[in-house]
Order: C-alpha cells, then sequence, then structure tokens
C-alpha cells in the first residue's frame, strides 16, 4: 500500500499544501511548530477519518474557514484509489474512487496506517483508557464493523448512566428500562470483548517474535487483555462471554444502582504486558517498558499485512529521537524497502544515514512544503 500523493485544504496551519510522496521513505523536516505534525495527522485523518491528536474534528479545520478537505491517491494491489476526506462544521463526507460513502466504517480501512509518536511509547505506563483507545483503533483498521459495535455499546452505556444516576438520587424507580438498556449492553459488550480477545490473540503472535528479536533472545513478552467481568477468558466463545456478563449484571444490580453508574464492561478493562513473568507496568524498566511499546507496534504492521493482505503506512512522528540507537536502527531495518514510511525530525543527525540517503525529504515552513531536497 503506497500514499502516492496527498493534498492539504485548509488543515491546521496549511491553505493549501500538495505533494506527491517517495514510495519508499519520506521525511519531513523543519523546526517545531511548523506544520510536520500536521502533516502525518493529515494522512492519518485521511485514513481514519479520525485524529490520533484530539477528539474535536472542528481543531482540524484552519481558523477562521470553514472546512478542511484532505485528498489522496493510494496505490493498492487491485490499482489506483483516489480517497477525500472533508471535514467541515456540520460533519464528515468521505469519498472512494469519487463516490461518497453513506458511512464512515465503509470508508475506514481503505487506507491502512500505523502511527508511532511519542506519546505511544506511553502505551505501557499510561492510563487504561489509551491502551483501549490503541486496540478499538486498530481493530476497527480490519474490522470496520467494530467500531459500528463500538459506536453502539458507547451510546447504550451512556443512557443506562445517566439512567442509574436518576434511580440513584431516587428521582424515578422505574426498572424496566434498565432492564432493556441491560440486555442491551451486554449483547454489545460481549461482542466487543470478544473481537479484541481475537486481536490481542493475533498480536501477540507477532510481538512475542519481534520482541525476542529486539532484546536478542534474553527476554520473553506476554501480553493479557484484562477483563472487568470476572471469569471472562480468552478461549470462551461468544456465547459463554454473554453469559457471565448477564451473571455479573445481575448479581450487582443493586450496587450500581446505589453508585449511579455502570461498574462493568468493556469500557473498564485494560491490557497487561508482562516480560519474565514480571508486570512491566509495575516493575519493568524505561528500557523495557519503550521495548515493549516498540515491540506493540512493528507487530501491529505485521498483523495489517496478514489480515489484509498488504502492508499499512507507517508514520513516525519525532519518535527516533526518544529510541536509542540499537531500538532506532531496529525499527529502521525491519521494514526498510516493506513499508512505506513518513518521518518527522527538526534534524536528521543521529538518524540511521543510509535510511537518510534513500528518502524523499521535505522542508516544511510555517505551513509551507518545499521539494524534496539534496
Amino acid at each position: 500500500m503506497i500514499l502516492e500523493s496527498i493534498t492539504v485544504s485548509n488543515f491546521r496551519n496549511y491553505n493549501n499544501a500538495s505533494i506527491n510522496l517517495s514510495d519508499s521513505v519520506n521525511v519531513f523536516l523543519g523546526e517545531n511548530a511548523q506544520g510536520k505534525t500536521n502533516l502525518l495527522e493529515a494522512i492519518y485523518v485521511l485514513a481514519m477519518a479520525k485524529s490520533h491528536r484530539t477528539p474535536n474534528d472542528k481543531e482540524l479545520i484552519k481558523w477562521d474557514e470553514n472546512y478542511a478537505k484532505i485528498e489522496g491517491r493510494i496505490i493498492k494491489k487491485n490499482g489506483i484509489i483516489p480517497l477525500e476526506l472533508t471535514i467541515s462544521k456540520k460533519g464528515k463526507k468521505a469519498s472512494v474512487n469519487h463516490l461518497e460513502q453513506k458511512k464512515l466504517s465503509q470508508y475506514v480501512g481503505t487506507c491502512n496506517v500505523v502511527m508511532f509518536a511519542p506519546e505511544d511509547l506511553n502505551l505501557v505506563k499510561g492510563s487504561p483508557s489509551y491502551r483501549r483507545r490503541f486496540i478499538d483503533m486498530e481493530i476497527g483498521q480490519i474490522q470496520p464493523v467494530y467500531m459500528h459495535t463500538l459506536n453502539q455499546y458507547q451510546k447504550v452505556l451512556q443512557q443506562r448512566n445517566a439512567l442509574l444516576k436518576e434511580l440513584a438520587k431516587q428521582k424515578i424507580k422505574q426498572l424496566t428500562m434498565l432492564d432493556i438498556l441491560t440486555e442491551q449492553m451486554i449483547d454489545l459488550a460481549a461482542e466487543v470483548v470478544f473481537r479484541r480477545f481475537r486481536f490481542i490473540h493475533l498480536l501477540k503472535e507477532w510481538a512475542l517474535s519481534i520482541h525476542s528479536s529486539i532484546t536478542r533472545g534474553l527476554e520473553t513478552l506476554d501480553i493479557r487483555y484484562q477483563s472487568s467481568v470476572p471469569h471472562v477468558l480468552e478461549d470462551m466463545d461468544l456465547s459463554k462471554i454473554k453469559a457471565e456478563y448477564e451473571n455479573t449484571f445481575e448479581r450487582i444490580r443493586e450496587r450500581e444502582i446505589e453508585r449511579g453508574v455502570s461498574l462493568f464492561g468493556p469500557h473498564r478493562d485494560d491490557l497487561k504486558f508482562f516480560v519474565n513473568e514480571r508486570d512491566v507496568q509495575t516493575y519493568g524498566s524505561q528500557g523495557q517498558q519503550r521495548t515493549t511499546a516498540l515491540s506493540l507496534k512493528l507487530a501491529e504492521i505485521e498483523l495489517i499485512n496478514s489480515e489484509v493482505g498488504e502492508y499499512p503506512l507507517l508514520l513516525l512522528d519525532d519518535v527516533l529521537s526518544e529510541l536509542d540507537d540499537y531500538r532506532q536502527t531496529h525499527l529502521l531495518h525491519t521494514f526498510k524497502e516493506k513499508v512505506q514510511t513518513f518521518v518527522t525530525t527538526t534534524n536528521i543527525d543521529g538518524i540511521d544515514h543510509e535510511m537518510i540517503q534513500q528518502a524523499a525529504s521535505f522542508n516544511v515552513n510555517q505551513g509551507q512544503i518545499l521539494e524534496p531536497c539534496d
């Protein structure tokens, strides 16, 4: 999968910018706050129809403008596919091959990306919500229907929490609606967790060998999905997961009414990482935590390739400066000549010179992109 070109209009600090891209490595050079990260974000948004930096789409639109537009041409095994995404205050419009898609779930997955930014190094030691978002965004790329299920779950969860809050205040006493929402929530939650289990199982298969390679065989990585519902396990089918949810919600019904909030579900689940059987989040060194995060990102790339039959675009947003020479070299060379890569950096000092010599380098200055420099 190759992004042949990209055009942005009224996006962040860009008025209009259009560039043709190398099918190998593209380096965006420039000082901070010039638009390098915005360019990578535009590629990410073109693929995912949402930003990795903000949930507020209005922030993507240039100040005093009514809309932002991103256009790109991707080359896949079955030919060239034009993509177009327009973001306005009314919402988003997405087109594939000049045909508008009725649902964003029909658009997402046409182009696959893996973003690796400094904040991703906090994947291991950061908050559970960060790890849940990581899972959800990646499953959504290879199984667009998952995002529809997750969105439905979040809507029902919001309605259920609002009802529980009213019950806690004793403003209403009718429990029929709570039973209906609980049943809907159980069905959707079981589906979300079932798909998450499958994704983690596949991710772990790739991550274990990659982690072993990075650590020269000295460390063994394990990844475990931690359900907030007791006794929900990876080897369960959908019906068994649903049964465990039903038992749990029946048992805690009065406690939830008393607390005024849903106490269990995918929105409270987490990922746990173990290196040589020790919890990396609690006992791992910073180096082990970073190696685990790197292994996950590299595994993500291989997993997408194995599921969709093509490698995704790799976006490295100022992450090379955060990695030591050994991890940096491993990252750059693992997918050399296999994955189209985009790198942002303030300078090329310390970055693998062989790779830079082969890269197309663009200077970025105040929302302007200069042609590839020698």
